[in-house]
């Protein structure tokens, strides 16, 4: 019942030895350590049982059996002695080993807190990195979107300008085609109404016997000596001869003194014969049968040959 008490008062004294520690570890990495509350008392609680486990392994453990009875009474007094100098001893040492240890691990704690802030700055820094290379990122992607939407505008404006260019083309088209279509109407119109005015003789751009040139003068009969035989005039024929006489025209001096504009009444009012006295030069061959020359087609004629 002795040996249970001491064991029991050595377990008791060990573990206020780690106790101790663990409240000095506490103390030293709150005060010189600048830890938190947290991690202090983390760290002493842990102390406190590697430290209690270690002095009970060492102080507690059951002692070797005396060798001789009779020594025994001597021995437990000298047991005794020495176990209360081991006692003070292992306490000085207990407190050594526990300070080396706080030590230990607060230089640990420092290092993997060192590591932690080396990490910290590293992660820092690589975001920074990151974060740079993201900006870049986005800086080309803004760029690139821009310019397929540029691009994109481009071609949109490219193809509203065809098709409007394409609409304008067709409409001028359209124009053009109703313009010429009016203007072949209006010109075929023209013809027509020309074709039955007849032709233009004195080139006023009116038409119509009466709107043709200037009257020549006439007679109401021939002259005395008869009428000359206006059919040795080439074009003039039997009914074209009773038509010129029935217009006053008797004498190849009367054609030869025909004007232009005289000459554009005569052919407007030829009916049947519009535009004859020019094409067959009337007055040329009126001039020379009037001066008592003639022609090859009034020798025809004088031969009886023509008609």
């Amino acid at each position: 019942m002795s040996d249970l008490k001491k064991k029991s008062s050595c377990q008791v004294g060990c573990w206020a030895m780690a106790a101790a520690a663990g409240v000095l570890t506490f103390i030293m990495l709150s005060t010189i350590g600048d830890y938190s509350f947290l991690p202090a008392v983390v760290l002493g609680i842990l102390i406190f049982g590697l430290l209690g486990l270690l002095f009970n392994w060492l102080f507690c453990a059951p002692l070797p059996a005396a060798r001789e009875k009779t020594d025994l009474s001597a021995a437990s007094a000298g047991a005794a002695s020495t176990s209360t100098s081991a006692s003070s001893a292992s306490s000085a040492g207990a407190a050594t080993v526990a300070a080396g240890a706080a030590a230990a691990v607060a230089s640990t704690v420092t290092s993997d807190s060192a590591a932690a802030d080396k990490a910290a700055v590293e992660d820092k820094a690589q975001a920074a990195v990151d974060k740079k290379a993201k900006v870049a990122a986005d800086k080309k992607a803004k760029a690139a979107a821009d310019k397929k939407a540029a691009d994109k505008k481009t071609k949109a404006d490219e193809k509203a300008a065809k098709s409007k260019a394409d609409a304008d083309q067709k409409a001028a088209d359209k124009k053009a085609k109703a313009a010429k279509t009016k203007a072949d109407k209006t010109a075929a119109a023209k013809a027509e109404a020309d074709a039955k005015a007849g032709e233009d003789f004195d080139g006023d751009d009116v038409r119509g016997a009466a709107d043709e040139g200037t009257k020549p003068a006439t007679l109401a009969a021939a002259r005395e000596g008869g009428a000359d035989d206006l059919k040795r005039i080439k074009g003039i024929g039997p009914k074209l001869e009773k038509l010129c006489n029935t217009m006053g025209f008797f004498h190849f001096d009367q054609i030869a003194a025909w004007t232009p504009d005289e000459m554009a009444w005569v052919n407007a009012n030829l009916e049947g014969f519009k535009g004859r006295a020019t094409r067959d030069k009337w007055i040329d061959q009126a001039k020379l049968l009037a001066a008592g020359k003639e022609t090859e087609f009034s020798k025809r004629v004088d031969k009886g040959s023509v008609y």
